[in-house]
């Protein structure tokens, strides 16, 4: 088969496809020919030496993928060849085949076709561990995402509302910011004009926010602390503005609030497992309901994938970036204006 290999750390430019072996078929698992894989963070990470794979994972790139079933180990029930999935990866989507342990797949939603399905998986199972099972967001509670308009941005608001909550995001354009409204944002901070924390403290009365979900890290620890209100939950999931920080915990313990540190790519299958299944569960029939969407930036196709890398590293994309792998139907445009924002 072919897949994306990583033939040097370095640029984009690093990425070729090549003919490599195909997956072996473990048991409990079964093979997807994939029709598209989404574009994350660490698959840019990972090409530039930074993340290497967990160990016994694929070592091409790529973290969530949608395809077809076509091979089925002999002791896996209820899923058969054909069937149209979505999965949760810990590498390898950015192949023509990957196999995939039965608990990290999730049928194709209802109302979705299947190259769009890609952008669901790792958005989906990340806001979902961590901004209801770990941060235990509440109907009434506030909730602050940073990136707004990333893949992971753009479900938050979306779930965050149809739960309950008021969300407030930051972006790094008025566009995004925009965009990040129209999808259903309560407020919406262009962090290059605005300081976050006034923003948070004027739009909840001083009380600040009870969740805020982080991509930055360090860069953003101190006032991720500030803008916390009593008893807040502190969800950091990305480190793009570093990793060490100094903290006054005087001020954290003030508070009682809590900082939690989160990965899911290397989390062990059966806790993968156990988060695909609430998020099929719960999140699923709001899927189908149209009351939650992937939202899809563009699709392009997998020869290209240095311009998907090199759109990421720019930060103008709203919503997911797929490569297209395999025959599938194109997606409906999905941004909330049918346009991108840059």
């Amino acid at each position: 088969m072919r897949a994306v290999v990583v033939t040097k750390p370095g640029p984009p430019s690093v990425l070729a496809i090549q003919e490599v072996e195909p997956p072996d078929l473990l048991p409990g698992q079964v093979v997807v020919d994939v029709v598209a894989a989404g574009v994350n963070r660490a698959d840019l990470l990972q090409r530039q030496g930074n993340y290497s794979p967990p160990p016994g994972a694929s070592p091409w790139p790529g973290l969530e993928c949608s395809g077809r079933i076509s091979a089925v180990s002999e002791d896996v029930s209820g899923w058969q060849v054909g069937d149209e999935v979505a999965a949760l990866l810990s590498g390898g989507g950015y192949a023509e085949q990957v196999a995939v342990p039965v608990g990290q797949l999730m049928t194709r939603p209802e109302g979705v076709d299947l190259i769009s399905a890609a952008a669901l998986p790792e958005v989906v199972c990340t806001v979902w561990s961590n901004v209801f099972d770990v941060g235990r967001l509440a109907p009434g509670e506030t909730l602050l995402v940073h990136g707004g308009g990333s893949g992971i941005g753009t479900m938050a608001i979306q779930l965050g509302k149809v739960f309950g909550a008021e969300v407030i995001v930051t972006c790094g354009s008025s566009d995004k910011a925009d965009a990040c409204l129209a999808l259903g944002a309560d407020v919406a901070i262009n962090y290059r004009d605005e300081d976050f924390v006034e923003v948070v403290k004027a739009a909840t009365e001083g009380r600040g926010a009870d969740v805020i979900l982080d991509v930055v890290g360090a860069k953003y620890l101190v006032r991720n602390v500030d803008a916390l209100a009593m008893h807040g939950r502190l969800v950091v999931i990305g480190l793009q503005g570093g990793v060490k920080a100094e903290l006054d915990l005087g001020r954290l313990m003030a508070k009682r609030a809590a900082i939690y540190g989160t990965m899911l790519r290397s989390r062990p299958v059966h806790e993968k497992s156990t988060i695909v299944t609430a998020v099929v569960d719960h999140v699923w029939p709001l899927i189908a309901a149209g009351e939650v969407r992937p939202v899809v930036d563009r699709v392009i196709d997998w020869n290209f994938v240095a311009d998907a890398h090199q759109a990421m590293e720019a930060g103008d994309n709203f919503g997911k970036i797929l490569l297209r792998v395999g025959p599938g139907d194109d997606p409906a445009t999905s941004s909330p204006n049918d346009s991108t924002p840059q």
